[in-house]
């Protein structure tokens, strides 16, 4: 074999047609079998990497890469859940990569796409810069934006409406009778943040309620952090009667910290949480939550990034997911879970009803 491997070679020993092999080596959308079975193939013949990349006329790797804040938050995982099925079905790997929101770390990964180690990009930063639109706009692979960016921005986009997922939890707490309605959020130098503390000062506004600087605590987007923030705040306003927290890790927190403190939920203190994570369903009592759709925004985005790998030549496009409340034990109490649970479930931990707006 002086001359090397060939597509017929290859073909015959991973056991698919020769135009399964031209397939794979010209980066087009093949079965992840065929594409597995090609590959070691030609690993197994000596075919070695570099040689099969000068062969990619369109230099595939039949991965694309998720990049994210937090591979431990499960808002994230949600995402994960949707688009790994979506893009494993056209034949693509998925890298994951936790960035810990480091803006330097996500720049480098847009930077990265230079070269080619994937196809394209899903991406969900907490922060926006000029850098981080300076790389999108320059980007040498497809790249989709989980969250918000600046209007005009040309990449394809998907949105959660955060603003009015709060202005739904302060309206239910509010029709609960609550008054001083605390809020713990994450850093305002980050878009959830930014966004989630005007939507609460909005609302509280919209009711007719007086905005109290002292009813609101900045944190971090975690449970121990939350947890800590929670405690500054009743530290200095012990009669606060709810919290609204800007995700279910800092209600969480929260709960931690009420339940130490001897603060009944919700008698005392009726606590919100947002995402509707998995946790938010298991924690105890169970935590009234606004969902941002996180499994939709994942497969959306997946559907979008796939759109533009199998050659969609359209301008950029803008998803927004709406938003429910979902309203468990920690606002309503067991009585109410109990009254909603659907007929023949005995797991507390699956007890929701969901509202829209105009519900709450």
């Amino acid at each position: 074999m002086a001359d090397g491997p060939t597509i017929n070679t290859i073909a015959e020993r991973a056991g698919v047609s020769i135009a399964s092999v031209s397939r794979v080596l010209n980066g087009l959308p093949t079965r992840q079998e065929t594409v597995r079975k090609v590959m070691a193939a030609a690993d197994e013949l000596g075919y070695v990497r570099n040689a099969v990349a000068r062969s990619l006329k369109s230099r595939r790797t039949h991965q694309v890469a998720f990049a994210m804040a937090d591979v431990g938050n499960p808002a994230y995982l949600a995402m994960l859940r949707e688009i790994q099925p979506v893009l494993k079905a056209a034949g693509y790997r998925l890298v994951l990569h936790s960035t810990d929101a480091v803006v330097a770390d996500e720049i480098d990964v847009l930077h990265s796409l230079g070269e080619r180690y994937v196809d394209g990009l899903i991406m969900s930063p907490l922060r926006v810069t000029e850098a981080h639109l300076e790389m999108l706009a320059a980007a040498r692979a497809p790249v989709v934006i989980i969250g918000s960016v600046p209007d005009g921005t040309r990449v394809d986009n998907v949105r959660a409406d955060s603003r009015t997922g709060v202005r739904l939890a302060v309206d239910h707490l509010y029709s609960l009778g609550r008054r001083r309605i605390a809020m713990v959020n994450g850093p305002l130098d980050t878009v959830p943040g930014a966004a989630r503390g005007d939507a609460y000062r909005e609302a509280l506004r919209d009711l007719g309620v007086p905005y109290d600087e002292d009813l609101v605590q900045i944190g971090d987007f975690y449970r121990a952090e939350g947890g800590r923030a929670v405690a500054e705040l009743l530290a200095r306003v012990p009669d606060v009667d709810a919290l609204l927290c800007a995700n279910d890790l800092i209600a969480l927190g929260a709960l931690d910290v009420l339940r130490a403190a001897g603060r009944r939920v919700p008698d005392d203190v009726a606590v919100v949480g947002m995402d509707d994570t998995d946790l938010a369903a298991a924690s105890w009592p169970s935590l009234t939550s606004v969902s941002l759709g996180s499994a939709e925004r994942g497969k959306a985005a997946a559907e979008l990034l796939l759109e533009r790998l199998q050659g969609g030549d359209r301008g950029p496009r803008l998803v927004t997911v709406p938003p429910r409340l979902v309203v468990r034990a920690s606002t309503m109490g067991a009585e109410y879970e109990n009254a909603h649970r659907p007929a023949g479930d005995e797991s507390a931990s699956r007890t929701r009803t969901d509202l829209t707006k105009e519900d709450a």
